[in-house]
């Protein structure tokens, strides 16, 4: 226990350091850069999960979705048809429009398959 270089350390530290506004500026501009280095490090480490949960969660996703096709086959089938009174709707809305305006109206159906 002769040599004990922590005990030095602490000898140090507790010494009151005159104040010198050059390092006072290094050490703040060097706090700033350890807190920037430290954010990116933190939002490359989330990037990284969050990539590898992205390819967890599209398979999950597959899976749920081959369990229960049986629910959305019949929304894939009336689809054609919402979409179809939609696109009607809107062409009605826009015939409505141009008659209050004066405009020609000109209306063409959707053919149907």
């Amino acid at each position: 226990m002769a040599v004990d270089s922590t005990f030095e350390f602490e000898k140090r530290r507790s010494r009151p350091v005159k104040y010198d506004r050059d390092l006072m500026g290094k050490t703040i501009s060097a706090m700033q850069r350890v807190q920037e280095i430290k954010s990116k490090r933190e939002e490359r480490f989330h990037a990284n999960r969050m990539r590898d949960a992205k390819k967890e969660k599209k398979q999950q996703a597959r899976v749920e979705i081959e369990k229960s096709i049986e629910i959305l086959a019949p929304a894939v089938a009336n689809r054609e048809e919402v979409m179809r009174n939609v696109v009607d709707s809107a062409r009605d809305r826009i015939a409505a429009r141009k008659k209050q305006s004066g405009q020609r109206v000109s209306i063409k159906k959707m053919d149907e398959n």
